[in-house]
């Protein structure tokens, strides 16, 4: 049945661009990339049972990255990309030596303290990100020489990429090493009695976010063209936890509708709605109230009752 779910949702993606227009076509690429970002945060939070309010790190490193190695030296996208990757994925594993030296709210507060350190230092780094104007000028890539300028040819790479990482996640989560991660989440203590490295466990788990993270920033520069210091931010951070937590976390889809629910209100309400974050508040509380443990799991539950009478 799960697996009928997701075929059909891959079936609508897919015809999607045949039956809608433009604006929509660029509307969906977008939830594309933050439901890479949302279920790359969910391996922390929901599996690991560690919540960041610094995963934009990964996706602002990731895209400064690739548009200062195309600026500054004119290197090609596939020379650009990987070493974007591998950089930021370095700089998740250097960051998680610091991160996990504690859990919870000190865990919590690190991944913070270091995200805005990036974020001070794109501001003020103005000779490297040009500061408050940001990186401009920038180029789509052109894989196997079909150009991505066209809003249907780059619906389709996000598309291509985001089944790829979603998949890769699910099965990483679904392996013995994503049980063990389960383990260290529910019962640290256990675990490490039973032999398990927790924190091994966990730095492994935060370095593989980290590269999603970077990934999603890649596909973010691809779209904007452009990327500014607010890609660093408290709030690219906060969106991302939002939509896991909206969503459901510890689940596959949950950081997907999630994403989508908080692209909606961020890109379509703010049209008519000044306030839109009171707005994206309201929508928060009233899922934590109805449903605290997220909206897939909640429409699970309620499913599961009504087949059931």
């Amino acid at each position: 049945m799960k697996n009928a779910a997701w075929w059909i949702v891959l079936a609508a993606t897919i015809a999607l661009p045949f039956a809608a227009g433009e604006y929509y076509i660029n509307f969906a690429s977008q939830i594309f990339i933050a439901a890479i970002f949302a279920a790359s945060l969910n391996l922390l939070v929901g599996y690991g049972g560690l919540p960041s309010l610094g995963h934009a790190a990964y996706l602002g490193v990731s895209a400064y990255l690739s548009a200062w190695l195309y600026l500054k030296f004119g290197l090609g996208h596939w020379i650009i990309a990987p070493v974007a990757l591998v950089a930021t994925t370095v700089m998740a594993g250097l960051f998680g030596l610091i991160a996990l030296r504690a859990t919870g709210l000190g865990f919590l507060m690190l991944t913070l303290a270091l995200s805005q350190v990036l974020w001070g230092t794109a501001y003020r780094w103005v000779a490297v990100t040009e500061g408050d104007n940001g990186l401009r000028g920038l180029t789509r890539p052109a894989p196997f020489g079909v150009s991505l300028d066209q809003p249907i040819a780059f619906y389709f790479f996000a598309l291509a990429v985001t089944v790829i990482a979603l998949w890769l996640m699910a099965r990483f989560v679904g392996s013995p090493f994503g049980a063990a991660l389960k383990g260290t989440r529910d019962q640290p203590r256990r675990m490490s009695a039973l032999g398990h490295d927790v924190w091994l466990i966990r730095w492994i788990t935060f370095v593989y976010a980290g590269f999603w993270g970077a990934v999603s920033g890649l596909l973010f520069v691809y779209y904007h063209k452009y990327i500014h210091p607010t890609s660093l931010s408290l709030a690219s951070s906060a969106e991302g936890l939002i939509g896991v937590i909206a969503g459901g976390s510890g689940t596959l889809a949950g950081p997907l509708i999630g994403a989508a629910i908080v692209m909606v209100l961020k890109n379509y309400v703010s049209a008519y709605i000044e306030r839109w974050n009171m707005l994206l508040g309201f929508v928060f509380v009233a899922i934590v109230v109805f449903m605290p443990d997220g909206l897939v799991p909640g429409a699970r539950r309620l499913w599961t009752r009504w087949r059931n009478r």
